[in-house]
């Protein structure tokens, strides 16, 4: 998908739209994604559950910041083949209600177990996480660790990623989430006055959705992304990352011997395409990488992996082998 001009720049701090394969080639086009399914309520406000498939163990798919379900449309329809798996779109995203309250990883991980029990959608769950999904998926996982089996996290937020990819980049990755932030306040003020047809803010902020998901989810997504309500969750949410990873940090402890595999991206988003690689980029990947290890042995069963030719969304950029890793995953768990 045609992504704003940031958008190579964002690692999950505002929209992550990936540029890689056709809609076409990929499963799940079939329009579910496109319409709400399960709308349940939980206490005031609906929040919308996507499922398909049947097992005894559920996967739980959360996508990066900015992003609804449909974040996961060329994996969900995959991995249903072998059991039940769920997306869900946040407060504020797809077609789940806005939530007075932002959301970090603390009140997603409290929205999604209420959702769950209001749509009577049982444990065992197996969580899939991307970027601040990522963290979400921890958070939940801490919370509610008897319902929890197994986590595949893809490019994963963690409590301290931020400051030491920062201090590996010599303060750069401060200056490019300071035009982040600046680029989501703009986006929120065209949102508001609406977008024009052709106009210069609904290419820098949207871009063509329909070249990335299709032309039946396609048409969905850009709805959703005109809407006031989406920029002022996209606002709050990047807002909300010092809280959520204050909230992981607390709850930081080892996982036992839960069975856990993060993967990491071989592709940095902040490579500049045709030159050689720089000091500072290699050693922001060389963190990346680090944390990610650091991460994966905090369980007896954990294990991390690069995965070559893949960027941040490695479930947009190779969906096949984030859905061999989570079947990977449930061979493990039953």
């Amino acid at each position: 998908m045609n992504t704003p001009s940031l958008g190579g720049l964002l690692l999950g701090a505002a929209v992550c739209l990936a540029p890689s394969a056709r809609a076409a080639d990929a499963p799940g086009t079939d329009g579910a994604f496109a319409k709400p399914q399960l709308r349940v309520d939980i206490g005031g406000r609906k929040l919308n559950l996507y499922c398909s498939g049947s097992g005894a163990t559920t996967v739980l798919f959360d996508g990066p910041a900015g992003d609804a379900g449909w974040a996961w449309f060329k994996v969900q329809p995959a991995v249903a083949r072998h059991t039940r798996a769920c997306t869900y779109d946040r407060p504020g995203y797809g077609f789940s209600d806005p939530s007075k309250r932002p959301n970090t990883s603390q009140h997603v991980a409290e929205d999604l177990h209420q959702g769950l029990a209001a749509a009577g959608i049982k444990p065992p769950y197996l969580l899939v996480g991307n970027s601040i999904g990522g963290a979400n998926a921890q958070v939940f996982a801490y919370r509610y660790p008897g319902e929890v089996t197994g986590m595949v996290l893809v490019e994963p937020q963690t409590e301290d990623e931020s400051t030491r990819t920062n201090k590996a980049s010599g303060g750069m990755l401060d200056k490019v989430y300071a035009m982040v932030a600046a680029h989501n306040a703009e986006c929120l003020r065209a949102a508001g006055k609406g977008f024009k047809p052709g106009g210069r803010a609904l290419a820098d902020c949207i871009g063509e959705p329909a070249d990335f998901y299709g032309p039946v989810l396609g048409p969905q997504v850009l709805a959703a992304m005109k809407k006031p309500s989406y920029w002022r969750t996209v606002v709050g949410e990047y807002q909300g990352f010092g809280a959520s990873d204050d909230q992981l940090r607390a709850l930081r402890k080892p996982f036992g011997d839960l069975p856990l595999l993060v993967l990491t991206r071989g592709v940095s988003p902040y490579a500049i395409p045709g030159r050689p690689q720089s000091a500072v980029n290699k050693a922001m990947e060389d963190e990346n990488e680090a944390i990610h290890k650091e991460l994966a042995a905090l369980s007896t069963r954990g294990a991390q992996r690069v995965v070559p030719g893949a960027g941040h969304a490695i479930q947009s950029e190779q969906p096949a082998v984030v859905t061999a890793a989570v079947l990977e995953m449930l061979h493990q768990i039953n």
